[in-house]
């Protein structure tokens, strides 16, 4: 353990090592580290120390943290003691502090730094920047009227400056210079294959050319540049069986120049998983269907092909395989492969679903996903559609999808207008909800299919999982504006599922509430409508930016926040809430440092909670 970083942790709150320090066990440092917060925070309330209102704001939130990290309540949830690990470094047991990371020092530090009321919240991460140029806030006290007015204006025109170089560090996929790298891409992966732009714009050639097989393998290597560990991980997902397939569309948005994925990471990461992720699935392989089932699918069941949350709504997967398979995919424990025909679910069963659906007149939303369920055939989707539609009480369909991403040229004219066909205004919406991941894969060809979809009245929406590969700064806020260029709409920001094969992906979840508030809110309104959710394994999505929804808890020797997740039916009914270990915030700057990141552009990070 760093010997500094210890001192450096005692030096921000002096006060605190010495209740520690002088305790003669664990309830003494309890009851003293209670009346010093207490009265901290009277001291605050009487005006006593006088901060600025943000920083004011900010002491009292880290106060309320700090006195549930000492909370004998929360020990016994969390089935540890924050409050012990503290008082053990204070009087320098060694054993403790062999075992304490980095990153938990990380955390206390910041949050003595937040209770002092130094956490510098009140300045702004971006003022720095603006006042390196010389750029003035202005002070509505001293200026009025016009002159006000243009002085806000010029202010607000260099934030936008600097927002906008963030945002040109993620090009969209369609700028000029992707457009060109990518059809040269493509001509590559024709000339290889022996075939025409004809074959290019027929999804059926994608689909018998889908990569997932050894010899697949033998053609990737020779179409665009892997490392080592990116050929070992893949070898052994075939090998394994565990899912892993690339459509030679999606490969043409490789970067087909190095394998290093300094300028394809979002891209190469959905679609090569880890040796972490392979290795994991391959020990847990015979009993994956429970293992690594993370949402508890099993349990939320009430007809085979249904999962149940919510009152109104519930999911209908008539096909469990895709054209292409998300490393991180919720569903990894149930689809085997890409377009694998036992995916295809037999009409016995789909009849039952849809016969359930008829039954229960409380679905007034069905959401159709799977696998991707427009993979599906055009007739079996017209067939769906019929009889959903043969429902009264069935007022909207929603058809999850990523096949506008992975397979634009699935999209036709003749799908989307049989789609379309069952809109009815004023009675029954249609709608169609997507996975884009970054700007890049907003392509010319996702761009028409969502506008064939728009033609016919059809609503596209958004779904992001906010993995570590996508939560660069601004990196959202670029891939939000590329969306809305080509006709789709920000619905979800999810934080992405707490599944240990998929630990790499994973952010702290401070930074999902950094980004909505730091960058998020730097957009235009219609730019920002996504809803930043978790969601809690069996009971659903909480909407994370309600601090009634959630507690910190408590913090591990390694630097993870624990939180208790309440249910979505508080105050409906009682539900258990929900226990979860957070990805350390040390360890997720470390990693962006690693990548090239400056962090101390993140520094607010420790300071939400």
């Amino acid at each position: 353990m760093n010997k500094s970083l210890i001192e450096k942790l005692w030096r921000e709150n002096p006060e605190i090592f010495k209740l520690l320090k002088e305790s003669e066990n664990l309830e003494e440092a309890r009851q003293r580290l209670f009346k010093f917060s207490k009265d901290l925070e009277w001291k605050y309330r009487e005006g006593e120390e006088v901060l600025h209102k943000l920083e004011y704001a900010t002491a009292l939130e880290a106060i309320k943290v700090f006195n549930n990290l000492i909370s004998l309540r929360n020990e016994k949830i969390a089935g540890f003691s924050t409050l012990d690990y503290l008082r053990q470094v204070a009087k320098e047991n060694q054993e403790i502090i062999h075992e304490i990371d980095e990153g938990f020092l990380e955390e206390v530090i910041h949050l003595f730094k937040a209770m002092k009321g130094k956490a510098d919240i009140s300045s702004g991460w971006l003022r720095p920047l603006l006042e390196k140029d010389g750029v003035k806030i202005t002070d509505f006290a001293k200026i009025k009227g016009r002159e006000a007015g243009i002085s806000r204006s010029n202010y607000l025109d260099k934030l936008y400056e600097k927002v906008h170089n963030f945002i040109g560090r993620y090009p969209s996929g369609c700028d000029d210079e992707l457009i060109k790298e990518r059809k040269e891409n493509r001509q590559k992966i024709l000339e290889y294959f022996a075939a025409t732009n004809d074959d290019w714009d027929d999804y059926r050639w994608h689909l018998k050319h889908i990569f997932h097989s050894m010899d697949d393998l033998e053609h990737l290597k020779k179409l665009v540049p892997l490392t080592e560990e990116d050929i070992e991980a893949i070898e052994i997902a075939i090998e394994n069986k565990i899912p892993f397939g690339i459509t030679p569309y999606y490969l043409s948005l490789f970067d087909f120049s190095h394998s290093d994925r300094k300028y394809d990471y979002q891209v190469r990461s959905q679609v090569i998983p880890p040796m972490h992720y392979v290795t994991l699935m391959k020990e847990h392989r015979k009993e994956r269907s429970y293992y690594f089932d993370f949402m508890g699918e099993h349990d939320t069941s009430p007809e085979e092909l249904i999962t149940r949350r919510y009152p109104m709504i519930s999911i209908l997967k008539p096909y469990d395989t895709c054209p292409q398979i998300c490393v991180y995919c919720q569903r990894n424990w149930e689809i085997t492969g890409p377009m694998m025909p036992e995916g295809m679910v037999s009409k016995e069963a789909l009849d039952k679903a849809l016969d359930w659906f008829a039954e229960h007149t409380s679905m007034k939303d069905v959401l159709i996903t799977g696998g991707d369920p427009l993979a599906l055939n055009d007739e079996l989707i017209k067939y769906i559609m019929n009889r959903l539609c043969e429902m009264d009480h069935v007022i909207n369909i929603r058809w999850a999808s990523r096949t506008p991403v992975t397979l634009p040229m699935r999209i036709t004219d003749e799908l989307t207008k049989l789609i379309g066909s069952y809109l009815k205004p004023g009675k029954r919406n249609i709608c169609v909800v997507t996975h884009i991941e970054g700007a890049s894969e907003v392509t010319p060809e996702l761009a028409e299919a969502v506008m064939k979809f728009r033609r016919q009245g059809i609503y596209v929406y958004n779904q992001l999982v906010y993995t570590l590969e996508t939560s660069r700064r601004f990196q959202n806020a670029a891939a939000r504006i590329a969306m809305k260029k080509a006709g789709v709409d920000p619905y979800y920001t999810f934080y992405p599922k707490g599944k240990e094969e998929t630990k790499d992906y994973l952010v702290p979840v401070a930074r999902l509430w950094q980004e909505r508030k730091e960058e998020a809110r730097l957009l235009p309104g219609q730019f920002r409508t996504d809803e930043p959710v978790f969601n809690v394994p069996r009971l659903g999505k909480n909407h994370i930016r309600a601090w009634q929804d959630r507690e910190l808890i408590a913090l591990n020797k390694e630097g993870r926040r624990i939180y208790l997740w309440h249910p979505w039916e508080k105050g409906i009914a009682l539900v258990e809430p929900y226990v979860y270990k957070d990805l350390p915030i040390y360890k997720y700057l470390q990693e962006l440092a690693k990548r090239g990141e400056d962090i101390e552009e993140y520094k607010s990070i420790w300071y939400y909670y």
